[in-house]
């Protein structure tokens, strides 16, 4: 089953957010509409949960599209990093729907309200089979992409949600605890916040050029020393053009005597770092000894 979804087509993995897209703005105008007619704040706020998650969809969906596109004169490196584009604005709107309803569920519980219980079961079971439909379609799909995996993980949430939704509303209906309304809000909210601040710092971090997290780069630079020929190396770059592939620039100091095989050290180096590193894009400058930077910082142009 693992070996059929690794190799699923991209038409495959569209068809299904697709329908994920339907399946939540259905289940959003429903819960919208119910919470407000039963009065209950953690059904609405797992409905502005699932909006955000036809929104993250959305997103996905395009920018799935968009990353397809080759490279062009005005997008040289290609579209791709459009998918980590899109998982940071979803990751933004988790942690600011988060703030929002801990807000709501504050000011519910200075001023609670009547609730129709059973209105908030039934609407709350609805949305928990929507939610783990949906995490079911993206859940083989959300390893091999972090637009995936944040639409994943927002899915996920609204299932956990859902089910605290119907079990605020049992409790309510059996012993009019008012109160488990707000509370839930407030526990979908922290929930929430939770995983968009844990999992938006790696996307700000390939946003912004950062060395690739299970790349050594000292153990990089050290083993690329090491090739016979090379004397040392400076100005060196790690990034991530796109979520999956590590690329380095540096310039190479070359020894006289390999001067004239340069080449060979170029082979040499680029199998070193494809064989023990995974890093199949690099772009080296080769500099003599006599004519090389002085002291030049090992990281970056400084």
């Amino acid at each position: 089953m693992g070996h059929e979804h690794a190799h699923m087509s991209p038409d495959t993995k569209d068809k299904r957010v697709a329908v994920a897209i339907w399946a939540n703005g259905v289940l959003t105008v429903a819960q919208i509409a119910g919470g407000i007619f039963a009065g209950s704040l953690a059904l609405i706020a797992d409905a502005i949960h699932n909006f955000s998650d036809m929104a993250s969809l959305v997103i996905a969906f395009a920018a799935r599209k968009i990353a397809r596109r080759p490279a062009d004169s005005k997008m040289t490196f290609g579209y791709g990093r459009i998918e980590i584009v899109a998982a940071l604005i979803n990751y933004t709107t988790l942690i600011m729907i988060g703030l929002y309803l801990i807000y709501e569920g504050t000011m519910r519980f200075i001023e609670p309200t009547e609730i129709k219980g059973w209105w908030v079961i039934w609407l709350g079971i609805v949305a928990l089979v929507v939610d783990a439909l949906t995490a079911l379609l993206t859940y083989s799909m959300q390893k091999g992409s972090v637009n995936i995996r944040a639409l994943f993980l927002h899915n996920l949430s609204d299932a956990f949600a859902s089910i605290a939704v119907v079990i605020g509303g049992a409790l309510i209906l059996l012993y009019d605890m008012r109160w488990v309304d707000p509370a839930i809000t407030i526990g979908i909210a922290s929930y929430i916040l939770y995983l968009g601040l844990t999992e938006i710092g790696g996307t700000i971090r390939t946003l912004m050029l950062g060395s690739p997290v299970d790349i050594d780069t000292d153990s990089v630079i050290e083993a690329v020393s090491n090739v016979e020929g090379v004397i040392d190396l400076h100005h060196v770059h790690f990034w991530q053009m796109g979520e999956h592939d590590a690329s380095l620039d540096a310039h190479v100091v070359v020894e006289i005597s390999a001067w004239n095989e340069l080449e060979k050290v170029k082979d040499k180096i680029k199998r070193t770092l494809e064989n023990e590193f995974s890093i199949t894009h690099s772009t080296l400058e080769f500099e003599h000894p006599d004519h090389s930077h002085k002291d030049a910082h090992t990281y970056g142009h400084g």
